[in-house]
């Protein structure tokens, strides 16, 4: 196998954490390796909502750290919130310099918008739905400009190269039909999160947790995979993946309704439409299992503005025949955010030397049980930052580095088989007979194709979500509604019963 050596730190995701690392790394040199076109197959660039942070005079990072506390359920980290929001205003301020086009007040502050389980308005958006997209253009613009950046694109990451202390050196990478293994002084992964295992997601379909499964299996520390959010407004055309109709919508005052045109949301929390994410979803769930449908109505509270404030909904609403000024948006749950990851601390780090994660394949503790809406372009940059630093501090070790086997593909029909049954069994409502079912089937793929990377993920999703008896955050058992005390899951693949009749019982 051809091996190259790369001087400096070797960055493997392009999404926003990936480019703010690859920035932050300066003056050492970076490799960045991509599979997709910059801008193309990352969730960075999909975000509507925006970023949260505290940047108006009426509002606080200790009330910011305060409300992703609360959201979290009981599993966030104190200590990681107060860090993400007291570096959350200069994060906002550093992508506004490089270009990102916040939408501004007169005086020339930020425009910020409410959404659910926030005390204050602290969402900065861009034309009300574009953040994402317009943030990564600006930052992208940054990252070809910088000249100690060196950007590699179609190259798929196939498994990590470790020594003989299973210190991290590098990676084992595909293109074109080529295995390379490509050593580095650091890694930093930033290889997004898991959607695509689901069947209804809205996440580019990419996104098959490939960084957290070989990061497993080179035996990182992984914490909290059972933890999925599901956004309740996924726009229920029939595409794959699903349409977002962000949550803005809701905070500028569309409300949630049944076929009948009638609201629901106040059946199942105080705060109705605003109520935290995990709460909404099931609701939608509940009512749509129950064949009373659902549906964000904005003709109210949006209208006529749509094409102008809200242009990626209004553009993916026409392509499903659906004119939302003047009809209700059918809407459904779907998959879009992980909250585990791999174990990183407040520098990126991992368990193991040499390898740094950031973005949603990492888990900082930040989001506990349900990530506060926004809060993930935030982390994406402030963690970005802070394993890019970090990383360009390591020297190669001068170790020798052992050879790497490839990780096996699943093939697409076998992806196709899993997403359906992750959907089924993984999802809004999860229960132990379900959660058995699906790893009876995750082993039988297993054994005709191999422990591939994705397998790996939705093993360690379905596992952990088994062993969890009780219902917290977006994970919520039908068979185990109660919580218990709080307890954060950090396990190892090894850790892990083997494929086997034997699995975790339910209490």
């Amino acid at each position: 196998m051809e091996r190259l050596r790369h001087d400096g730190v070797l960055v493997v995701g392009a999404g926003l954490a990936g480019l703010t690392a690859a920035l932050a790394a300066a003056p050492r040199k970076v490799l960045l390796l991509t599979g997709a076109p910059l801008n193309h197959g990352c969730s960075s660039a999909w975000a509507q909502g925006g970023m949260a942070a505290a940047l108006s005079a009426d509002d606080a990072p200790a009330l910011h750290a305060q409300d992703t506390v609360a959201a979290g359920a009981g599993l966030v980290d104190p200590a990681m919130a107060r860090l993400l929001a007291e570096e959350g205003p200069a994060a906002v301020r550093a992508l506004a310099a490089l270009g990102a086009p916040f939408d501004r007040l007169e005086g020339g502050g930020f425009a910020q918008s409410l959404e659910a389980a926030h005390s204050r308005p602290r969402i900065a958006r861009v034309k009300g739905d574009q953040a994402g997209r317009a943030i990564m253009e600006a930052v992208t613009v940054a990252a070809l400009a910088a000249p100690h950046i060196q950007v590699r694109v179609g190259y798929r990451l196939r498994g990590l190269l470790q020594d003989a202390n299973g210190r991290v050196r590098g990676v084992i990478a595909e293109t074109k039909g080529r295995t390379i293994e490509i050593t580095a002084a650091a890694v930093v992964l930033a290889t997004g999160g898991i959607g695509g295992l689901y069947a209804v997601t809205t996440t580019p379909a990419e996104l098959t947790g490939d960084g957290l499964g070989l990061a497993a299996r080179a035996g990182a520390l992984i914490g909290d995979p059972e933890f999925v959010q599901f956004h309740p407004t996924a726009i229920d055309i029939a595409r794959d993946p699903a349409p977002l109709a962000t949550e803005a919508l809701r905070g500028e005052g569309a409300v949630l309704v049944g076929a009948d045109g009638q609201r629901f949301m106040g059946r199942y929390h105080p705060d109705a439409e605003l109520a935290p994410r995990d709460v909404v979803a099931r609701a939608l769930h509940a009512e749509r299992e129950a064949g009373r449908g659902a549906f964000l109505d904005a003709r109210a509270a949006v209208g006529q503005a749509f094409p102008e404030d809200f242009p990626a909904v209004f553009a993916a609403c026409l392509a499903g025949g659906v004119d939302p000024r003047v009809q209700p948006i059918p809407v459904a749950p779907a998959c879009h955010y992980h909250m585990g990851g791999i174990a990183a601390d407040q520098r990126g780090a991992t368990t193991l030397a040499g390898l740094y994660a950031a973005g949603e394949c990492a888990s900082t503790g930040v989001h506990g049980a349900n990530r506060l809406a926004s809060n993930s372009l935030l982390e994406a940059a402030v963690f970005g930052t802070r394993a890019g630093r970090a990383a360009a501090e390591e020297t190669d070790p001068g170790t020798p580095v052992l050879h790497g086997q490839p990780a096996p593909d699943l093939p697409d029909a076998g992806l196709q088989a899993l997403r359906l049954a992750m959907s089924r069994d993984a999802g809004v409502v999860r229960d132990a007979a379900g959660l058995n079912r699906l790893l009876t089937e995750i082993d039988a793929l297993e054994a005709a194709h191999g422990a591939a990377p994705a397998l790996i993920a939705a093993r360690l999703v379905a596992t952990c979500a088994l062993a969890r008896t009780e219902s917290r955050g977006g994970h919520f058992r039908a068979d185990a509604p109660e919580l218990k005390a709080p307890v954060r899951t950090f396990v190892r693949l090894a850790d892990l019963p083997s494929a086997s009749p034997f699995r975790f019982a339910a209490e």
